[in-house]
């Protein structure tokens, strides 16, 4: 079989998301591909999510912060970014979702706009609603865990 001349080739456009969710977030790359199909369909209806063809390219999540390239048609860039905006959990556990930028590449995205996808996070016991619990800080943020689950707090909650 031919392949199809370079100017009747579909092009891509690679969108850089940076994660974030609580440290035990167990979210994998297939959960958060269904979970990015759903909201296409939901949103864009059978025909816009198929015009706009979102697929994950790369995805890592360690410790609750993390990043993926997920690949949309040129055309399509704004309708993928507001399909990922529609995302809000997956698989049960709550997720926060920015596109960090766009690109033509896969290499250049991951790159550019996600550089170390875990970033730097340190385990710690805090004083926290008057009481020591362990808790996680990355980025200036703090996740603590209390007995009804993980809470997010600031450096200055803390202090």
């Amino acid at each position: 079989m031919k392949h199809l001349p370079k100017h009747l080739q579909p092009r891509w456009r690679y969108l850089a998301v940076a994660i974030e969710s609580w440290p035990d977030a167990d979210v994998g790359r297939r959960a958060f591909q269904r979970e990015l199909w759903y909201a296409g369909q939901n949103l864009l209806g059978d025909s816009g999510s198929t015009d706009a063809d979102l697929r994950v390219m790369r995805f890592a999540l360690e410790a609750g912060s993390g990043g993926a390239i997920v690949r949309a048609r040129r055309g399509e860039v704004d309708a993928a970014r507001a399909a990922i905006a529609c995302v809000d959990e997956v698989d049960g556990e709550p997720v926060g979702l920015r596109v960090s930028g766009v690109s033509g590449s896969v290499d250049a995205a991951s790159e550019s706009y996600l550089g170390d996808p875990a970033g730097s996070s340190t385990q710690e016991e805090v004083a926290f609603a008057g009481g020591e619990h362990p808790a996680r800080s990355h980025d200036g943020a703090v996740d603590v865990a209390a007995p009804a689950g993980w809470i997010g707090a600031t450096v200055r909650d803390i202090e």
